[in-house]
């Protein structure tokens, strides 16, 4: 760590006891580069709750949507190369997707989570969340929820798929390999959505309580659409949250590209690092990147039901849920608290990870960190 960083670590150390409503870092790590630099590369805490083991420079853990850009930059890299287009149909590449009124679905519409589709209505076994055709299938057999395009819901597990799917179409390989051949190779970056069998001995237990899918409702309790909508979402399959299976080696190997990617703080940080304008070999064209990263939609969310707003894949800044510093800052969060953004106004990359979930929207640990960076820079 970079002298004139301390506060940093210090927020870091802080963050192991917790806050009220929050039960703090078992274990995390967090990088920060700063006008090229990596000036934080700082871990603390346990990968197991009876902290035995710490966690290690090299310790992966499942990192959940702070990698939806990561499916985003794939999907704009095959734009960047001329194999797909921002305002072509979906259908075009994927021809089963235009089923049930889905044939004017964009890429632009699945990036910006305007596409309708946050969940899948055929209900589809256990095993089928891990067979990426089984998930395709279900995507392309679903009616949108919405008009797309008329508004905008968060895709919480389908985002990987509906972003997906077009791209291992152009590039005639699989969702996994795509990520190593186009990100995380050439960055040479410790990411992966599909861990492999030789690298499960470096992922950290995610620390989650069991989870008890919704139970049916009473004919005199009949759920409203949007309840219907959310538990297809969180619970069509039953793990497709990770709930109950993130620390099984069927997840972790598997390719469920919303939720599953698994990560270093480095190699999150290195993501950001290389979409900052500074890079001599960027992962994507300077114009496609300030295109994700101009706002697509805003207002209140189908599915959260408050307000979000959205670029192509990314996050963006909001009074109630800050992502860096500044207005120009991008990224994600993940559940629990992990996060991932680039400001480009203060030359900043972030990646923060942790194994123990906490406050969803305001997490206190990040508010922590984000005041500290704040105070460094």
């Amino acid at each position: 760590m970079e002298p004139g960083y301390e506060p940093i670590a210090d927020a870091m150390v802080a963050n192991q006891s917790p806050f009220e409503n929050d039960p703090g870092d078992l274990g995390a790590a967090i990088a920060i580069h700063h006008h090229g630099r990596l000036v934080v590369d700082v871990r603390c805490g346990h990968i197991d709750p009876e902290r035995t083991v710490r966690w290690q420079a090299d310790t992966l853990v499942n990192a959940y949507s702070t990698m939806k850009p990561v499916a985003a930059v794939l999907a704009l890299q095959a734009v960047a190369d001329g194999l797909l287009d921002l305002d072509q149909p979906i259908a075009d590449v994927w021809p089963e997707f235009a089923e049930h009124g889905k044939d004017g679905i964009t890429l632009r519409h699945a990036l910006a989570h305007q596409a309708g589709l946050p969940a899948i209505r055929p209900l589809l076994a256990d095993d089928d969340l891990y067979d990426w055709d089984a998930m395709c299938s279900g995507l392309a057999a679903t009616s949108p929820f919405w008009e797309p395009g008329r508004a905008h819901g968060y895709h919480t597990n389908t985002f990987g798929f509906v972003v997906g799917e077009p791209v291992c179409r152009v590039r005639n390989t699989t969702f996994t390999e795509a990520v190593q051949h186009h990100i995380a190779r050439p960055l040479g970056i410790d990411l992966h959505v599909g861990v492999p069998h030789a690298e499960l001995g470096r992922v950290a237990p995610f620390q989650l309580p069991q989870y008890s899918p919704p139970t049916d409702p009473q004919p005199a309790e009949a759920p409203s659409e949007h309840d219907q909508m959310l538990s297809l979402a969180y619970w069509n399959p039953s793990g497709a949250s990770g709930m109950n299976v993130v620390n099984t080696t069927r997840w972790r190997t598997a390719a469920v590209p919303s939720t599953n990617g698994h990560a270093t703080a480095q190699a999150l940080a290195g993501f950001y690092r290389a979409l900052l304008a500074d890079v001599p070999s960027p992962l994507l064209p300077r114009e496609l990147v300030d295109e994700a990263t101009t706002e697509h939609a805003s207002g209140i969310d189908e599915v959260l039901l408050r307000p979000i707003r959205f670029g192509l894949g990314f996050t963006l800044p909001q009074p109630d849920r800050p992502i860096g510093l500044t207005s120009s800052a991008f990224g994600h969060y993940g559940f629990g608290g992990s996060l991932g953004f680039a400001d480009p106004a203060e030359g900043i990359a972030f990646g923060y990870l942790t194994n123990r979930p906490g406050e969803r929207w305001q997490n206190p640990r990040v508010k922590r960190l984000l005041g500290a960076l704040a105070d460094c820079v």
